[in-house]
């Protein structure tokens, strides 16, 4: 199953170092599967992002997979894929760019052909084959519709795909220098969310999450006196705070780390893929590793 990890220091600039896997002789990684593309998405000064990705073809870049990763942004958005459509190219790794936007996405989405035909001049967007980016190019589409209200985007795109797409699970973060934005759809994947205090639940702690899977990992010295919101796949530490979105809850971290949450969709997909309706790489890539 691909990981996500979102976070917000908004409207604090703050460093951070992320590993997007663990050293090679672990045995995290000798127990599970290699994965597919790994990627880190920050912005700089101006708002402008900066994506650091690449797919990982027969490791064919270790280097790049385990080294340390420092960046400092307001917002940050890290994946790591397990590929279930388009192969192993930069181009089909996460997050991807649209309109200064970072995008990630976790799950499947079928039916192609139809979604390209509701894109209409935006399919030009799309540089590579994944669903991920054609889901992208459709919110970038009905955020545009919406006079660039992303929240209004989101809505708009998701309920569009459960009504016309065949949905296995749609669960996406997407950052922008100031805001970050969160949906679990259906319920197939965990989404959380954790609002982290300065200096954590002890009020002195930097932070510093890993994933149980030990795919990603974070660290933060300066939350250590500023908050954050957070968006994992799963629980990153022991931290009581950390709460599962409600399927079909969309959350939105404005620039003062404001959170709302609130359900758009409260219903699931009208076509619910299920694994046996997968193909046997779709499926590998949708199970927990």
């Amino acid at each position: 199953m691909c990981r996500l990890f979102g976070l917000s220091a908004a409207p604090q600039r703050v460093h951070a170092t992320f590993w997007l896997l663990e050293a090679p002789d672990s045995l995290a990684a000798q127990s599970r599967r290699e994965p597919d593309g790994t990627g880190l998405g920050t912005f700089d000064a101006d708002g402008k992002p900066h994506v650091s990705k690449q797919p990982l073809a027969a490791y064919a870049d270790e280097k790049f997979a385990y080294e340390a990763k420092q960046r400092e942004s307001t917002t940050f958005l890290a994946h790591i894929r397990y590929a279930s459509t388009g192969g192993l190219e930069a181009a089909n790794t996460h997050p991807f760019v649209q309109h200064d936007r970072l995008f990630a996405h976790n799950g499947v989405i079928g039916d192609l052909p139809t979604l390209e035909n509701r894109l209409g001049s935006y399919r030009g967007l799309v540089e590579g084959d994944t669903d991920s980016e054609r889901f992208f190019a459709l919110v970038t589409k009905e955020t545009d519709a919406h006079d660039g209200d992303v929240g209004a985007g989101i809505t708009a795109a998701a309920r569009w795909a459960a009504e016309h797409l065949p949905i296995y699970a749609l669960n996406l973060v997407l950052t922008t220098p100031a805001e970050l934005w969160a949906l679990r759809y259906p319920g197939t994947h965990d989404l959380f969310v954790l609002h982290r205090s300065p200096g954590g639940p002890h009020g002195d702690r930097h932070l510093k999450h890993s994933s149980a899977a030990g795919r990603i990992r974070a660290r933060s010295g300066p939350l250590a006196r500023h908050g954050a919101v957070v968006v994992a796949s799963e629980r990153m530490d022991e931290d009581p705070g950390w709460q599962n979105l409600s399927p079909g809850q969309l959350l939105h971290v404005g620039a003062d780390r404001v959170v709302t949450r609130r359900t758009v969709l409260e219903h699931p997909p009208k076509h619910l893929l299920t694994l046996d309706d997968l193909g046997a790489h779709a499926a590998a890539s949708q199970q927990g590793r």
